[in-house]
């Protein structure tokens, strides 16, 4: 009798539980996916790697072998006014064009549906989240920035070579991260310069269907890097950028209107 009333006891509790259970399920809102692709294009068209064909507006002859960069807090706008921060912490992206599972990043966020008219993100690393040893495996741990020069990573590595004054082919690494300021050079650090910046296409137009993922192609103009409202010379600043500010400075000027996107 007493294990038929023990028996009893627990099936009451487990059907109470399932019941509180069952009463406190919110029903889940209808939403989508959101896919990002990157592409790379000089000329108006995709980029040829190794190849010497681009001119920028200091008139340089160039190519471009490799690039690596970060981007991270993707916000989406909706038309109310409202934003949509994705991931959170969680929303840094690692991409390089030699490596083609990077070139697409599909987001975790379940995305409500809604039309939606443009899309922000931070190039780089913000100041709150770039901090050093945070990757401990490659490739994204490859993107460090040394210490003395302000610790963290790059946030970008875009590596080639350019015809020079002698029309040889010299090597330039066009790197951004933080800066520094020197009382004299190459040491004396007095200060640093987060140079990561927010890139906003507000007439993104496109709409989030339910259980649809909707894929947009982000597109990063090489030339633009180069030119707009600075016309970045080659020659002038040299192949090391790393540790000299004012070029870092003209290159993230140049660099709100690298990208621009394409939904598919």
């Amino acid at each position: 009798m007493i294990g038929k009333l023990k028996y009893l006891f627990v099936m009451s509790m487990v059907f109470f539980i399932l019941s509180c259970d069952k009463g406190n399920t919110d029903p889940q809102e209808p939403s989508g996916k959101l896919r990002f692709t990157f592409s790379h294009s000089a000329d108006d068209k995709t980029l040829l790697f190794d190849s010497l064909y681009i001119t920028n507006s200091a008139g340089n002859k160039y190519l471009i072998n490799e690039i690596q960069y970060f981007i991270s807090e993707v916000a989406l706008h909706k038309k109310d006014g409202s934003n949509l921060l994705l991931n959170n912490w969680k929303d840094i992206h690692y991409i390089d064009t030699d490596i083609g599972s990077t070139l697409e990043y599909t987001f975790v966020d379940d995305i409500p549906l809604a039309d939606y008219s443009g899309i922000e993100f931070t190039f780089g690393l913000s100041e709150e989240k770039n901090q050093s040893l945070m990757f401990v495996n490659p490739p994204e741990s490859y993107m460090f920035w040394p210490e003395n020069l302000g610790g963290g990573y790059h946030y970008m590595k875009l590596n080639g070579k350019w015809l020079d004054t002698l029309n040889q082919l010299a090597p330039f690494n066009f790197h951004l991260g933080i800066g520094q300021i020197y009382y004299s050079y190459p040491d004396s650090i007095t200060g640093f310069v987060h140079n990561y910046f927010n890139v906003n296409m507000f007439d993104a137009d496109f709409s989030v269907s339910e259980n649809q993922t909707t894929t947009i192609n982000i597109i990063m103009n090489i030339e633009n890097w180069f030119t707009s409202p600075n016309d970045y010379d080659h020659n002038y600043w040299g192949g090391d950028i790393m540790q000299n500010q004012e070029a870092m400075k003209q290159a993230t000027e140049n660099g709100i209107d690298v990208f621009s996107y394409e939904i598919k």
